[in-house]
């Protein structure tokens, strides 16, 4: 399937049903009264994330959906049913956005997440609840109301946890492959990777993590050239960036130009994509030898100053890439640690000021 990351659709929320104008007519009951039932609430419609979908093609073909009416009150008190809810699968990551407005209404992240987008209209009032003391025949009655109506961006963002960086052919589809069991084409031409691609990475002991691979970028990506920078957004769930480089390119490009040109790109696109944590790792070391690559080495950290760690690797043989995964694997559980730690000095300090409120409510209480 067609891989789509963004779509229109237009949802509409089932209408209310009308209440019923009615008095009950009986033979042995001459003064029975109004008897109106309401109507049924109109149907709500909800996205649901769903595991299995990676991508809104689905959406190029089905443009509108509409939840079902509450059906109308009735004679002897009986209500109208309720309009059934309309659910609708997306995948994992999907961003929901008003389309008038821009106001983006929530994402869809895990699994069977229910996320409303269009609630549907309240029922009608049958005659039945106007009946008083003063007025024992009324004939007012409410309509249903009609229930929202609104066109939504949805877009896809992938979830990873890793996501990869570099110039066409700089070996990323390669490395997907070689430490997950994703199989992306691979081939010795430029954008042979036409979207993202995922893989689960499994280090062992019932722990890994998702790589996500996208199209290569070129200088210019920002403006157009190539395929552009589209697909960057893939990367804004991503807690660490891995920046692969050719280091024996055929065309024999400067490896320190080659790294300043994505970072350029990446610059342009989102500052703060850029200033996440980022990962250098040359690639094709099978090709050159050992001081070919600390020559390398020295000359990326002299000339951009770089102070984190170069990792070197070769996709195609597999060497050193587990270690690079499993040294992820770990950078990856120290991150989640620290959010812990973040949620929980949170929650700490938001009971503090509940505490120190409540003392200062009490204190006043007794000196008044």
């Amino acid at each position: 399937m067609k891989f789509v990351d963004e779509a229109v659709i237009r949802v509409i929320a089932g209408k209310g049903g009308n209440g019923a104008m009615s008095f009950l007519r009986e033979k042995y009951r001459p003064n029975g009264g109004p008897d109106g039932g309401d109507g049924g609430n109109g149907g709500s419609i909800y996205l649901t994330g769903d595991s299995g979908l990676n991508t809104l093609a689905d959406f190029r073909f089905t443009r509108l959906y509409r939840a079902e009416n509450g059906e109308a009150g009735s004679g002897r008190e009986c209500f109208g049913k309720f309009g059934d809810d309309l659910i609708i699968n997306v995948p994992l990551g999907t961003v929901v956005s008003d389309v008038e407005t821009a106001e983006v209404i929530g994402e869809v992240l895990d699994e069977r997440q229910k996320l409303l987008v269009a609630r549907g209209g309240i029922k009608g009032i049958g005659n039945a609840r106007f009946k008083s003391s003063i007025n024992r025949t009324p004939r007012q009655t409410t309509p249903g109301k009609m229930g929202d109506e609104r066109q939504l961006k949805l877009e896809l963002k992938v979830l990873a946890d890793v996501g990869l960086l570099g110039l066409p052919n700089a070996g990323k589809s390669t490395f997907l492959a070689a430490v997950s069991s994703a199989r992306p084409r691979i081939a010795d031409y430029p954008f042979t990777t036409l979207y993202p691609q995922l893989g689960v990475v499994d280090v062992g002991e019932s722990s890994g993590f998702v790589i996500a691979d996208i199209p290569g970028l070129i200088e210019g990506a920002a403006d157009g050239v190539g395929l552009g920078t589209a697909f960057l957004k893939h990367l804004n769930r991503t807690r660490v960036l891995l920046h692969l480089v050719d280091i024996a390119p055929m065309d024999q490009k400067d490896v320190v130009d080659s790294i300043e040109e994505i970072f350029a790109e990446l610059k342009q696109f989102d500052s703060a994509l850029a200033a996440r944590e980022r990962w250098l790792v040359l690639n094709k070391t099978d090709i050159v030898d050992a001081a070919e690559v600390k020559a390398q080495i020295a000359d990326v950290r002299e000339r951009i100053n770089w102070e984190g760690p170069i990792y070197t690797i070769s996709a195609a043989t597999g060497e050193n890439c587990k270690a690079l995964t499993s040294a992820l694997m770990e950078r990856l559980n120290e991150l989640d640690a620290e959010e812990a730690d973040r949620v929980a000095t949170a929650k700490a300090q938001a009971e503090m000021e509940l505490e120190r409120q409540f003392q200062s409510e009490t204190q006043v209480k007794l000196d008044d």
